[in-house]
């Protein structure tokens, strides 16, 4: 063989050595790295519960210096606000904190000790504390403060340090008091009603549907308040607003409560806002919704019959049909219509007014 040849077989055997060998070192440099990091992470605190866990939890809690704090229990199928009040939680709400919990892992160190904790506002003052029970035992605990570049920091319950975790959804936890209880007051379809009725200090407003089509009668106060007889024919009524106060109040839901302080009115409910009847086909029940006075702005105080007692707030949308006068059930103003029509121009043939020509 040439020895020039022999100079190629040989640059070729050390280029096939030198690449193994520099293989081998990065295989062991991957997992020297790999064990580095499996080390540096190996005392990390466990965090998110497993979902076997999540689905037996009970009991949660959560304290909020921004808020008030709550506590949530679970009784037979059902969730329950118990503190600050007692009353029915939003199912929705408390599912979605769940399924939350899962997602909650530590990821990163920032200070294996405790004083950082005020500077995060991981401290009791300022700090979210969220414990779940199962049954007796504590599955999870943990306070969650600032949210930064590097994530949200947190605190593990009963261990020194501030940590980033990922998958915690800061909204879900610190909720007003109001949006943790059950928001919706009625539901139902507005198909299957078949008798609507509104008495106020206005009179009395009924309505019953026959062949898809609405019939009115109202019936006025006389100067002692009392209710007069029906009049004869309703010239003016428009089956169409009895439609539009369905829609108000068929998936019916509150904006707020009332508590045992707020002057609600719901006691005189007739003069003070309304009451709303309606009635159902086949049997199926009759709702009565009483509409009190005006809670903020133009939201009112409204109580289901046969309910549990809650007060509510609703809106003006919806409290706006029991206060209604005899002009809100009526066709609009044929005269007024025309005389707007003459003043900005002619109707575009669509239903709306079409704009003036420009000159």
């Amino acid at each position: 063989m040439k020895t020039e040849y022999k100079i190629y077989v040989a640059i070729g055997v050390l280029a096939a050595l030198g690449g193994g060998l520099y293989a081998t070192r990065q295989t062991k440099q991957k997992e020297m790295s790999a064990h580095s990091a499996t080390a540096a992470t190996a005392d990390f605190p466990a965090l998110a519960p497993s979902k076997e866990d999540v689905e037996a939890i009970t009991k949660i809690e959560i304290k909020n210096a921004d808020k008030s704090s709550v506590t949530l229990e679970k009784k037979g199928d059902a969730w329950e606000l118990v503190a600050p009040v007692s009353a029915k939680a939003n199912a929705s709400n408390v599912r979605s904190l769940l399924d939350n919990l899962k997602e909650i892992k530590v990821k990163e160190s920032i200070d294996r000790g405790t004083g950082t904790y005020k500077q995060y506002e991981l401290d009791d003052e300022k700090g979210v504390h969220v414990l779940a029970y199962k049954g007796d035992g504590k599955i999870f605990d943990a306070y969650f403060g600032k949210s930064g570049s590097r994530g949200q920091l947190a605190r593990v319950g009963g261990k020194d340090g501030v940590w980033v975790v990922g998958g915690y959804s800061n909204f879900l936890y610190t909720r007003e008091v109001k949006n943790w209880r059950e928001t919706s007051i009625l539901k139902f379809e507005d198909a299957n009603v078949i008798q609507v009725s509104v008495t106020n200090t206005n009179g009395q407003f009924s309505f019953s549907k026959n062949d898809e089509k609405w019939a009115g009668s109202y019936a006025k106060r006389d100067k002692d308040k009392k209710l007069e007889k029906p009049e004869k024919k309703w010239e003016k009524f428009d089956e169409a607003k009895v439609k539009d106060m369905l829609r108000a109040f068929k998936s019916l839901t509150a904006e707020d409560f009332g508590d045992e302080k707020s002057d609600a009115g719901i006691d005189a409910a007739e003069a003070n806002g309304g009451v709303v009847q309606i009635k159902l086909k086949d049997n199926a029940g009759d709702i009565t919704v009483k509409v009190g006075k005006t809670s903020k702005g133009s939201s009112r105080f409204a109580q289901k019959d046969g309910g549990d007692g809650t007060v509510y707030v609703i809106s003006s949308w919806s409290g706006d049909w029991a206060t209604a006068d005899r002009a809100k059930f009526e066709k609009s103003d044929d005269k007024k219509k025309d005389e707007k029509k003459d003043e900005h121009g002619a109707d575009d043939g669509h239903g709306h007014d079409a704009p003036p020509e420009l000159e």
